[in-house]
């Protein structure tokens, strides 16, 4: 998608999250700015959500059809609806902020 990307990550208990995410975000901006000769920068924050065994399959197939499935919700209503389903309280306004990535 143009605007955001899923990961499914057996993370190992000895990994952190925010370490992991630092090294893609870095090294993948590296590259997308290297390959275009663009700048090109990851927003501010991220969403993580643990994922059942027995789910994997389920998330596995939603992420490859990412497309199809945004034709219907943006990324933000998305996000929102997933924060909604696992019980997170937030304020919206602290979500989405126009300066991200810049």
């Amino acid at each position: 998608m143009p605007d955001h990307v899923h990961l499914l990550i057996d993370l190992g208990r000895e990994s952190s999250v925010s370490t992991l995410l630092r090294e893609i975000k870095s090294k993948s901006s590296a590259w997308l700015r290297n390959k275009t000769g663009k700048k090109f920068s990851w927003q501010g924050g991220y969403g993580v959500f643990s994922v059942s065994p027995t789910h994997l399959e389920q998330v596995f197939k939603y992420i490859q059809n990412q497309e199809q499935h945004h034709r219907h919700k943006t990324f933000q209503e998305e996000f929102e609806e997933m924060l909604k389903i696992a019980g997170v309280e937030y304020d919206p306004k602290w979500l989405w902020r126009e300066d991200d990535g810049d």
